[in-house]
C-alpha cells in the first residue's frame, strides 16, 4: 500500500473528495491496470510458443496426438500470438488488477474489515484459475460432444484462430464466473447486499446462474454449461454463509464500541 492510497483512503472516508478527485484516483487505478497487461501481453509474446501447445493439448489428446490447424489468412497466425499474448496479459495481470480494484471500491470499510483485502484478491485469484482450469478439462469433452452432432461425412478441421478463440474464451469465462462468490461478500460487506435477501432469491438466482452459464459459455455445449453453472450455483450458497459470519462480527465489533464508549 502506497502513501497516495493512505492519502485516498482518509479523504474517502471523510467525505472530502470531490468528483474530479473520485475521476482523477480512477485514471490512477486504470492507468497502473494498464501497465501491468502491457507488460504481460509482452512476457506472453516471447512465451507464446510454449502457450500454444499448452492450449492445442486438448484438441491433441482428441486426435490422437495429431495436431494440425489451418490458416485461410496470411494474417492469422500473428493475430492468433497477438490473441494469446493478450490474454496471457491479462490472467499474468490479474494480481494488479484485483487489488486496484479493491482498493478503489472499498475505501469505506471498517478498519478490521480492512485487513481482509489480500485474503480476498488471494480467493479471488484462486477461483479465477480453478475456473480457468476448469474450462480447459472440459474443452475435451465439449469438443467430442460438438463433433458428435456432425454427420460422418463432416470432417472436424479447425482453423488456428478459431481454436484459439474458444478456448481462450472458455477459460476467460469460467474464470470469471468463478469470481462470483468474491463480488456477492464483497457488495455484502459494503451494505449492498444480506444474507438474508440473497437466501431469499435463492429460486430466482438459479434460474439467473442457469441462463448466465448458457450465455457466457462461447461453446454453447451443454457440459461446458453445467460445468460452470453447477459451481456458480454451489458458491452462492457457500457466499452466503460467508456473508452471514462477516454480518455477525460486524455487530459483535458494533457492540464492542457501543460497550466502549
Amino acid at each position: 500500500m502506497t502513501a497516495t492510497d493512505d492519502r485516498t483512503d482518509d479523504a474517502l472516508a471523510s467525505g472530502r473528495m470531490t468528483i474530479w478527485e473520485h475521476l482523477a484516483e480512477l485514471r490512477t487505478r486504470l492507468i497502473r491496470c494498464a501497465i501491468a497487461v502491457a507488460i504481460g501481453v509482452a512476457v506472453g509474446y516471447f512465451l507464446y510458443p510454449y502457450l500454444f501447445t499448452f492450449l492445442a493439448q486438448p484438441y491433441c489428446d482428441l486426435n490422437n496426438g495429431k495436431c494440425l490447424f489451418q490458416a485461410f489468412d496470411p494474417t492469422e497466425p500473428f493475430f492468433t500470438r497477438l490473441k494469446i499474448s493478450t490474454y496471457f496479459g491479462i490472467i499474468l495481470a490479474m494480481p494488479v488488477l484485483l487489488w486496484q480494484i479493491w482498493r478503489f471500491v472499498t475505501p469505506g470499510l471498517y478498519a478490521h474489515e480492512k485487513r481482509y483485502a489480500i485474503p480476498f484478491v488471494a480467493a479471488a485469484l484462486v477461483l479465477f484459475t480453478l475456473g480457468a482450469s476448469i474450462a480447459y478439462w472440459t474443452l475435451n469433452p465439449a469438443l467430442q460432444f460438438l463433433q458428435g452432432q456432425a454427420p460422418s461425412e463432416v470432417v472436424s478441421n479447425y482453423t488456428v484462430g478459431s481454436y484459439v478463440t474458444l478456448i481462450s474464451l472458455m477459460m476467460l469465462a469460467f474464470g470469471i464466473g468463478f469470481e462470483f462468490p468474491v463480488l456477492l461478500v464483497a457488495l455484502e460487506l459494503v451494505g449492498v447486499l444480506t444474507p438474508r435477501k440473497l437466501l431469499s432469491w435463492w429460486r430466482y438466482a438459479i434460474v439467473i446462474i442457469t441462463v448466465v452459464a448458457a450465455v457466457i459459455t462461447p461453446s454453447g455445449d451443454p457440459i461446458s454449461m453445467l460445468a460452470l453453472a453447477l459451481p456458480m450455483t454451489l458458491f452462492y450458497f457457500i457466499s452466503i454463509a460467508i456473508g452471514a459470519i462477516f454480518q455477525r462480527r460486524r455487530r459483535s465489533v458494533r457492540g464492542d464500541d457501543v460497550i466502549g464508549s
